[in-house]
């Protein structure tokens, strides 16, 4: 059995973040993949957005390691050359209810931490896009944009440079804690014995935790799992922000509705939806779906063409919530939780995962 000092679970924007920060910190670090490539799973199928700290719970992780995690996202990218851009984003109202909740949502971001939301009056709104009806909105200068795939690349980049092996096509079969650190064994037949083990493995996360013989298993929960689909808009987007509607108070959201997010060309797309599923690899998009696609974006865009609307992709979200419960914070489980020396568990990482990934390494640093 090969001794290491520490194994990364999962090759996605997080898992790569988590194992950069443990190498330049000096730590011997052996990052396993199950696929043929690092990012080829969540981290390849969502909105690619820098998200600014809003809606989440004050307190909460996701709003703390948002916030931080912003911060030093923008920084890497002007740092590497990444490429992004703070577009900004509108989070505009079209109902009485939507209006009504803009001033609790001012509230919130302050007190995670964000001072620049600046309501808008629909006057106000025209003149930076003349296409967009609301009776209301909300402007995030500090939202943005970011290549992932280019991010991902980034952080490979340090990781190795600092000594990391990122290991492609190594799936973990088996975890078991031992007296000297945990026992990795892979689906190829290798066995590792870790000092510390990270379980960074996106939507097979919890499946993967409730396999560690030696953790209680009350400490891993149900997983769930949330479809997204996006249509892409054919033909130029008239759009130079991104467009979310504000959420409606009496209505529980598994995601933040149907917005418009732009790629770094300026493509469109709108999305991503909310379909519950018990398949994680349920990616086809159903054209069917276009017809709600139109009506919701028609509420902020009514001029948007007949035929404009395309199925794109899906992504799907690790849930640890389902879809009658609030949206679950990340739970980062190290060992004052759980008790097993050296072991971290990242359940739930969905958005603003990506946002985070930064914060959630260092985080995940100090854990071990």
């Amino acid at each position: 059995m090969e001794s290491v000092d520490a194994v990364v679970i999962g090759a996605g924007v997080v898992g790569l973040s988590v194992a950069r920060a443990l190498a330049l910190r000096g730590r011997e670090v052996m990052l396993l993949e199950r696929e043929d490539a690092f990012g080829t799973g969540v981290s390849s199928r969502n909105s690619e957005v820098i998200h600014a700290g809003i809606y989440y719970p004050t307190g909460s992780l996701k709003a703390q390691l948002c916030v931080q995690g912003k911060a030093l996202l923008y920084a890497y990218c002007e740092e590497r050359g990444i490429a992004h851009r703070r577009c900004g984003k509108f989070i505009v109202a079209n109902t009485p209810s939507q209006l009504a909740s803009l001033s609790a949502i001012v509230n919130r971001a302050r007190t995670n931490g964000v001072h620049d939301l600046r309501p808008m009056t629909p006057a106000e709104v025209r003149t930076m896009e003349p296409e967009l009806q609301c009776l209301g909105a909300l402007y995030s200068p500090s939202t943005g944009i970011v290549d992932s795939h280019a991010l991902m690349l980034a952080l490979l980049g340090d990781f190795e440079n600092a000594g990391g092996l990122l290991v492609c096509r190594s799936g973990v079969q088996r975890l078991s804690v031992a007296q000297q650190g945990t026992e990795v064994v892979t689906e190829d037949g290798a066995h590792l014995l870790a000092r510390t083990v990270v379980n960074a493995a996106g939507l097979s996360a919890c499946s993967l935790a409730r396999c560690i013989q030696g953790l209680d298993a009350r400490h891993v929960p149900k997983a769930w799992f949330a479809k997204g689909s996006y249509f892409v808009l054919s033909g130029r987007s008239p759009f130079e922000h991104l467009i979310y509607p504000a959420p409606e108070p009496d209505k529980h959201l598994a995601g933040l509705g149907v917005h418009l997010t732009l790629d770094l060309g300026g493509q469109a797309k709108f999305g991503p939806d909310v379909e519950w599923t018990e398949d994680p690899d349920d990616l086809l998009v159903d054209p069917a779906k276009g017809a709600a696609f139109y009506a919701e974006v028609r509420r902020y865009w009514p001029a948007l063409p007949d035929g404009a609307l395309q199925a794109g992709y899906a992504g799907i979200r690790p849930k640890i919530s389902g879809p009658q419960e609030s949206a679950a914070d990340f739970l980062i489980q190290g060992p004052d939780t759980h008790g097993v020396p050296g072991l971290v568990n990242l359940l739930g990482m969905e958005s603003p995962g990506l946002t985070s990934c930064l914060a959630i390494a260092n985080h995940v640093a100090r854990l071990v």
